[in-house]
């Protein structure tokens, strides 16, 4: 091989070692949701640094991350792909990089003592999170029980505080995301699941949402950290290894371990493989964009935003696709 080539391979490589050495960490916004949640394993297991990309994970509580995010304080969300619409309806448009997970049973509607079905909640009160993911659901289960949004009286309610809402008696029934519906149900005795999420699998879709300037850029690191993500499932799903991606989980929410693992279920964490089902493009919930088209006329409805938003402009299923 003459010099000349080989210097101009050497440099090459020099240049593509210092662009990835010196480059900004990528800002990931995660919160207590399980799908988001086991980001954790990667961070304690340094899955991040092994596979050549430096991120920095940012711990929020979940709107605040949707508004860092429209700020342009973080890179990257861990978002339910229908809030994803809100918030690209608002100028912070961005692309999924990954599918984390579908809701099978952990977002919930939680009824106070007595209230024993979601006919029960015909002209009462419901504490929800006005616009978010759990308003979604609870229409859901009002159209399953022949109703309409108009039975019921909505008192907006952030998520967090649903658990003190509902034991104060304030309402009939709250809608609430675990940890926090497990925390209702505890601290209300005699609440009871009135209707969950695995009633309506595919509803609620979670992504990793990716600012479209960080992604045309950093395609390539971004492709690493959806590896790390699915690693992380394979890593919980293996019944050597889950116990111990469970502790961390938990430790990182503050809940206890058992209850965290009795709870997992509850969350369908995708692997590659069914990640990779789900994009492809059918009507139905199982597909992410069947899922997110519910979830657009669910925010024309409500006047969340008023021009419709284009689905396929927010997956960038290139990423997962290319994965092994």
């Amino acid at each position: 091989m003459k010099l000349k080539t080989k210097l101009t391979l050497a440099l090459t490589t020099l240049v593509a070692f210092a662009g990835s050495a010196f480059a900004e960490p990528l800002k990931i916004g995660y919160s207590d949701w399980p799908g988001y949640t086991i980001f954790e394993v990667a961070k304690q297991k340094g899955w991040f640094k092994d596979a050549g990309v430096d991120v920095d994970l940012v711990w929020f509580d979940y709107l605040p991350s949707i508004d860092a995010f429209s700020a342009g304080k973080i890179d990257a969300d861990c978002i339910v792909a229908t809030d994803a619409l809100v918030a690209g309806a608002s100028g912070a448009k961005s692309k999924f990089v990954a599918l984390l997970d579908y809701s099978e049973g952990s977002d919930m509607i939680v009824g106070k003592p007595g209230v024993e079905s979601i006919k029960d909640l015909k002209g009462q009160k419901v504490g929800i999170e006005v616009t978010l993911v759990e308003h979604l659901l609870l229409l859901q289960a009002l159209k399953a029980n022949g109703m309409t949004q108009d039975d019921v009286t909505l008192v907006n309610t952030p998520t967090n505080n649903t658990p003190q809402t509902l034991a104060s008696g304030q309402v009939a029934a709250i809608g609430a995301w675990y940890p926090v519906s497990g925390q209702a149900l505890k601290q209300v005795p005699g609440s009871k699941k009135l209707f969950t999420s695995a009633d309506a699998k595919g509803l609620i879709y979670d992504v990793l949402a990716v600012n479209p300037t960080s992604y045309a850029k950093r395609k390539d690191d971004w492709a690493k950290v959806a590896g790390v993500f699915y690693k992380c499932v394979d890593y919980l799903k293996d019944e050597k290894t889950k116990d111990d991606a469970v502790k961390i989980m938990a430790a990182k929410v503050g809940a206890d371990a058992t209850d965290y693992g009795t709870n997992i279920p509850g969350t369908h964490f995708l692997t590659l493989a069914e990640a990779k089902t789900a994009l492809k493009k059918n009507d139905t919930l199982m597909s992410i964009y069947g899922s997110m088209t519910v979830g657009n006329k669910f925010n024309l409805d409500n006047k969340v935003y008023k021009d419709s938003q284009k689905v396929e402009s927010y997956v960038a299923p290139s990423v997962v696709m290319g994965l092994k």
